[in-house]
């Protein structure tokens, strides 16, 4: 059985860095500005034989309003509520802040256990906010260095009194099985402020997204396993993308690029869209992405309660789609209210659809009595010199997405035309409406050469 760990601490001492340590990967975004966690973060950590869960969290803030701040610290006592226990990180070259002291204060009184830790240790600039940090009344800091790996093996001495509490919790009898196939992993993508935190909040039934009316609150692609209706999901929820033109701030390249990398593993990508600016620029860039990705694609329109014309919305929808986005037909479309709950509850068995769709697997005889069917109806135009092209055999070669290989005599020569011929007619024949498909081309070998 896993614990967890939640390491907190006050802006830009290096919390994000060392949750990159403990997992193993860069996963969370890195930079010399403050604040740039907001929302907190899950990895699955492993420091020398202990595996345990690590949480990422905002830099705490003395904020109680009901500013960003305030609901960032909000999101910190929830981890710091599910952990065993919390690593407070302290910037030791910076020296034992006033605002340490007033969270270490604060800490005492959770009843959370906690272990000192002094961050940027590697160098003799530290020494003097080692001695200070042994004021904080948090037990003997640990000096540690998450840019160089220093203090890894005293920090695992330290947690493994939690991980045999945890093991002596555990059922021996439960095996722990492995899901990964089975998990559908679901980015949730579109531009900044059209409501994909507040959607994962709906879906999931609390408030685990950090969301308000200020754009691009969110920062890192943040991950949350969840289970419903007898299917494990992996909801990624993402940054907002704007042009690339007008991205002018590092932070907000490293986030669109954390995004990006989203819908690369996704399975299923959830474009969400304003019902008053639907399917724009943008959203078109960000649509062809994930097709290109070879994702299977699911778009849904936000905020259709507060809509102005709804008739309009979806007329100009459906014609931007059979535009601008043929070579996936047939995406399915929901209108949804994340606010409201709206609509909400078709989304999941439209996933589900087109997950399945994007795992489809056709025989290879139906397959070619399909080809000689398609050829029969429409035959492939004459090549070079007016001589014939002849598809002679096809299979799928793999789903996800559903590819297929064909082999002819003169691949080169078959236009464009002909292949999307083809592929409307494998979405027509076979059901495969809403996710690519990909046709490739081979010649095959000469049996008299």
């Amino acid at each position: 059985m896993s614990f967890t760990v939640a390491i907190i601490g006050r802006p830009n001492v290096g919390k994000s860095t060392m949750f990159n340590r403990l997992v193993g990967r860069r996963e969370a975004i890195v930079d010399d500005t403050p604040g740039v966690t907001r929302d907190r973060r899950e990895g699955d950590a492993e420091l020398g034989d202990l595996c345990f869960t690590v949480i990422d969290t905002a830099g705490l803030e003395d904020a109680n309003d009901n500013s960003l701040e305030a609901r960032m610290r909000a999101q910190t006592e929830r981890a710091l509520d599910d952990a065993d226990v919390a690593l407070m990180v302290i910037d030791a070259r910076a020296g034992v802040s006033p605002m340490d002291e007033y969270f270490a204060g604060w800490l005492r009184t959770r009843g959370t256990p906690c272990i000192l830790i002094a961050n940027k240790c590697e160098g003799r600039a530290a020494e003097g906010g080692m001695l200070e940090a042994y004021g904080l009344g948090l037990g003997d800091p640990l000096p540690f260095s998450a840019e160089h790996g220093l203090g890894t093996a005293d920090l695992c001495d330290l947690l493994r009194p939690f991980a045999d509490a945890a093991e002596a919790g555990s059922d021996p009898d439960i095996e722990d099985l492995d899901d990964g196939d089975r998990t559908i992993q679901l980015a949730i993508v579109g531009r900044p402020n059209v409501g994909k935190s507040t959607l994962v909040n709906r879906l999931i039934g609390k408030d685990r997204m950090l969301t308000g009316p200020e754009a691009g609150i969110t920062r890192d692609a943040i991950s949350v396993s969840w289970s419903a209706e007898g299917r494990e999901y992996r909801l990624v929820d993402t940054a907002g993308l704007r042009r690339k033109a007008r991205i002018a701030e590092k932070l907000e390249t490293l986030s669109a690029k954390d995004t990006l990398e989203a819908v690369r593993f996704a399975h299923v990508v959830l474009l969400v869209l304003d019902a008053d600016a639907v399917l724009d620029r943008q959203d078109l860039n960000i649509a062809r992405h994930a097709v290109d990705e070879g994702r299977a694609l699911v778009i849904a329109v936000n905020k259709w309660d507060a809509a102005q014309d709804r008739r309009a919305a979806i007329g100009r929808l459906n014609d931007r789609l059979q535009t601008s986005l043929p070579q996936i037909r047939g995406v399915p479309v929901l209108t949804i209210s994340a606010l409201t709950g709206r609509g909400v509850e078709k989304l999941l068995p439209t996933v589900n659809d087109a997950y399945d769709l994007w795992n489809a697997r056709i025989s290879t005889g139906d397959i070619n009595r399909w080809l000689d069917a398609m050829q029969e109806a429409h035959p492939p135009p004459m090549g070079k010199g007016g001589k014939r092209i002849r598809l002679r055999y096809a299979t799928q070669a793999k789903s996800r997405p559903p590819t297929f290989i064909v082999f002819c005599n003169r691949a080169a020569e078959l236009p464009d035309s002909y292949t999307r011929y083809l592929v409307n007619g494998l979405r027509d024949d076979f059901g495969l409406d809403g996710v690519p498909i990909r046709l490739i081309y081979r010649k095959g070998d000469n049996p008299y050469a």
